[in-house]
């Protein structure tokens, strides 16, 4: 390697102040625009709406610094707006044709992602449209999404290993009669890579495995807790629901039908790295064009997922990263008011 590729690898890293900054920026940018999705969570609201209104103000906001720079740096969504409701799970993100409105008392899970330069920051957050405070079993679902997300906290350390997260949230989750649900995957963070090799699984089974690994000095995470009141096994429905989508960057084909060439040219030119949603195509050569990328592996699917219907379930996701061996938050935390038991504090301590 050259002095001017170590000098380059070297700015990439969590060294470079540069870099920090970055990170930092996308987690503010991020952040604000959860709350400006939150606001807007009423009654009778259309969720895409609301969806667009998230990627619509991290996208202004991005575009608005580093303007005056000499290299042009990309920035912007790193993970489209998902509002998925009551027992959706997860990736939901309708289409501009679609008319669902979310209701009162209805549990939103609201995620969201922003990269600048390619240092992504994503938040997730369980929001619930009602006046006063969640009780019965919600609460315990929330409690429990909650004190797992401090153990892991605790846990994403320099000589921690990915293991020990993964047993101590099931274990919080025990303890308030709750389950981890399975298939959320956690990824290490890196520059324009939102879904890293080194990876927290949320329930070992003997279907899905991951690689043992201990985190390291300098290292980012965007860690998933998502707990259920139910089996904690959520399923695919309808494919037709999906329409969050990534390109495979390792494949290549040559497409037959030239409207599935014409959206596949457009997702390789705006969205080349990062996922995307369907919404930010053409809609009608995307509904053919997206069928026969998909059969050929060009595109890596986000399904939309679901719990058994009237299953209360509570999804946390939040961004950070650590420098040497001091912790650095980059996260929103909840703003649910529930009834949260006296022992919340002592169980973290007992897992960690």
């Amino acid at each position: 390697m050259s002095d001017d590729e170590a000098r380059e690898e070297k700015e990439l890293d969590l060294t470079s102040p540069d870099v920090v900054t970055k990170y930092k920026s996308a987690a503010e940018i991020v952040n604000k625009a959860l709350q400006s999705v939150i606001s807007k969570c009423k009654p009778k609201a259309k969720i895409v709406d609301l969806c667009e209104q998230g990627d619509a103000f991290i996208r202004e906001q991005a575009g608005n610094i580093y303007k005056n720079v000499k290299k042009k740096i990309e920035r912007g969504v790193a993970f489209p707006t998902c509002i998925s409701v009551n027992n959706t799970v997860c990736h939901f993100s309708p289409l501009a044709s679609d008319d669902t409105v979310v209701e009162e008392n209805d549990i939103v899970k609201i995620d969201m992602g922003c990269h600048i330069d390619g240092f992504i920051a994503v938040v997730g957050h369980t929001h619930v449209i009602q006046e006063g405070p969640v009780t019965g079993r919600a609460a315990d679902v929330i409690a429990a999404a909650n004190t797992a997300a401090e153990v892991a906290l605790r846990l994403v350390r320099p000589g921690k290993k990915n293991k020990d997260v993964t047993e101590a949230i099931q274990k919080v989750a025990a303890a308030y009669d709750c389950k981890i649900v399975e298939g959320v995957l956690s990824h290490q963070l890196k520059q324009f890579v939102i879904d890293g090799n080194k990876v927290i699984i949320s329930v070992t089974n003997p279907e899905t495995r991951v690689d043992e690994f201990e985190f390291e000095e300098n290292e980012v995470y965007a860690i998933d807790v998502v707990t259920s009141t139910g089996e904690g096994k959520p399923k695919l429905l309808d494919e037709k629901q999906t329409t969050i989508y990534k390109r495979a960057v390792d494949k290549n084909y040559h497409l037959k039908m030239k409207s599935s060439r014409f959206i596949f040219s457009e997702i390789s030119q705006k969205f080349p790295i990062m996922p995307f949603s369907a919404r930010a195509l053409e809609e009608k050569r995307a509904r053919l064009g997206l069928v026969e990328c998909m059969n050929h592996d060009l595109l890596q699917p986000y399904p939309v997922l679901h719990e058994k219907p009237g299953t209360p379930f509570f999804s946390l996701s939040l961004s950070f990263f650590f420098l040497q061996r001091h912790l650095c938050v980059v996260w929103l935390a909840s703003s649910v008011r529930c009834s949260f038991p006296d022992h919340a504090v002592e169980l973290c301590k007992e897992v960690v």
